[in-house]
């Protein structure tokens, strides 16, 4: 994804101008502390936390397929086409969380507990089929995936399905706060990035020499 109106999932974060870091490291910090604000909210509140869960979910991907599909007004055509469809993809996803959201707590959780293990899944076999240190990662979240997939099963049918949606729950408020993590750390970077000067004007070769050099004709 291009920046998105937010910079976030670009590949280098030292690799971004100075001025854009400035205004992007900001939104990157309240982004962060917002995801763990709601991780340990959700946690805590047992009457609604799969509905914030969700919810919050479902407002970021709606507000980031819009940015999506607002660059992909002015992106060049070979990236229009994939800004476009990934931006509707967020878009109604967000929008179908968000209602499901509103209906209900238990509706909520249901969603959350297939959700978590088919996300994960589907990401470990996103790395696998990717080389070096993303494949070891897959490797590494297919194991996990599976283990969380035994468990949500065994809860559900050991105790209850109702028991279950708690733990899907629970597993997806801290992958929020995992989450968080790198995008504190990428906001760090780019306040590092945003504190470089920013690179001087080059003069040309016309003006060598000449008394307007400091800043008089311009040219």
């Amino acid at each position: 994804m291009a920046n998105g109106g937010t910079g976030i999932l670009t590949s280098s974060t030292a690799a971004m101008a100075p001025e854009v870091a400035r205004r992007t490291w900001p939104r990157w910090i309240a982004l962060g502390v917002a995801m763990l604000a709601v991780a340990v909210a959700a946690v805590l509140w047992d009457a609604a936390g799969a509905r914030l869960l969700l919810g919050a979910i479902g407002a970021f991907l709606l507000v980031r397929g819009a940015l999506l599909l607002r660059g992909a007004r002015t992106a060049p055509a070979a990236l229009a086409d994939r800004a476009r469809g990934l931006g509707a993809v967020a878009s109604a996803t967000g929008t179908g969380a968000l209602v499901v959201a509103l209906v209900s707590e238990a509706a909520a959780a249901a969603v959350l507990l297939v959700a978590v293990p088919v996300l994960l899944l589907g990401a470990a076999a996103a790395l696998l089929a990717r080389d070096g240190a993303a494949r070891r990662g897959g490797q590494a979240l297919l194991v996990w995936a599976v283990l969380v997939t035994g468990l949500l099963v065994a809860a559900g049918l050991g105790q209850s399905w109702e028991r279950a949606a708690d733990v899907a729950t629970v597993i997806t408020a801290l992958a929020v706060a995992v989450l968080a993590v790198p995008v504190l750390v990428g906001a760090s970077g780019l306040r590092a990035v945003a504190a470089r000067p920013a690179p001087g004007r080059p003069i040309s070769s016309a003006c060598a020499g000449c008394a307007c050099g400091a800043g008089g004709c311009g040219a």
